[in-house]
């Protein structure tokens, strides 16, 4: 809604101070185990605001006070603050780099290393990307999977979003960017909706874990983060580049969005291999 006499919409003039924010940030610790101190507060004020507006809450007491009866809204509050929109192939030109560059490599330095070939997706929201991963590797390189073990692993924060990514079934919207014989080959119709094939979705392995955790996940050679970052401080942003640092191999690949980048002493742990898509190797 648009206030037509200041252009403001009601999101942009509802004013949520510091102080506020903290009181909201409380609730969710207690009630929900869930902090937003890692996150940009500017973001995270913007998405509060989305939920007020739903509810029809015009001061941020009215909203703590809902926040405080309502299970229901502390769910969809957390939803809002943690969820990443996300469609099949995001940025074509990325996943080009993958199919012809950053794969056949891949391929190459675990066979060199006889390590087995393990992507990650970070922030897989309802698994777009990760299932994206997949259909590149079962339609170009069949017989390097053959020869090769490959894992997919996603990672998400939220469990239904983890639950929807496992059912895997899409509107057509988020299938925009998929060439018509991968969509035909690999979807099928399912009322409105379109189901993803069982071949790719057994690919994919799906896991509930706080990114600012990912140190402890086993070794890899692929690392996709993309536009997760954004939602951090800088200070959180090089915790988790650090820990993406320690699981990567030496040589393995880091895939960031485009509107990121590296950051303070993470800077040093990598190599640009491709800098208009923000792909880097580790060192």
């Amino acid at each position: 809604m648009t206030n037509f006499l200041t252009g403001q919409t009601l999101v942009d003039s509802l004013e949520i101070s510091d102080e506020a924010l903290a009181e909201i940030n409380v609730i969710l610790e207690d009630r929900r185990n869930f902090s937003m101190s890692m996150y940009k507060d500017k973001c995270m004020k913007r998405r509060v605001a989305i939920r007020m507006r739903s509810c029809r809450c015009d001061t941020t007491t009215a909203y703590c006070s809902l926040l405080q009866d309502s299970e229901k809204e502390l769910d969809l509050l957390k939803k809002t603050l943690t969820i990443h929109v996300s469609h099949f192939f995001r940025n074509p030109s990325m996943f080009n780099q993958l199919q012809t560059v950053i794969f056949p490599y891949l391929f190459t330095l675990a066979d060199t290393s006889r390590e087995r070939f393990r992507c990650l997706s970070l922030g897989c929201s309802s698994g777009e990307e990760p299932y994206s991963l997949g259909i590149i590797l079962q339609e170009y390189f069949a017989r390097e999977h053959l020869h090769a073990s490959v894992d997919i692993h996603a990672y998400d924060i939220d469990s239904e979003i983890i639950a929807a990514a496992i059912k895997a079934e899409y509107n057509q919207d988020r299938l925009k960017e998929l060439p018509d014989f991968l969509k035909e080959r690999y979807f099928s119709q399912t009322g409105s909706r379109m189901q993803l094939s069982a071949r790719i979705r057994e690919m994919v392995a799906f896991h509930q874990q706080n990114i600012m955790e990912v140190g402890m996940i086993e070794p890899c050679q692929l690392v996709l983060c993309r536009n997760t970052l954004i939602y951090f401080t800088r200070t959180e942003q090089e915790k988790i580049l650090h820990g993406i640092a320690h699981i990567l191999m030496t040589g393995g690949i880091l895939v960031l969005g485009k509107s990121e980048a590296l950051v303070g002493e993470a800077r040093r742990l990598f190599a640009s291999v491709c800098p208009t898509e923000r792909i880097y190797r580790r060192l």
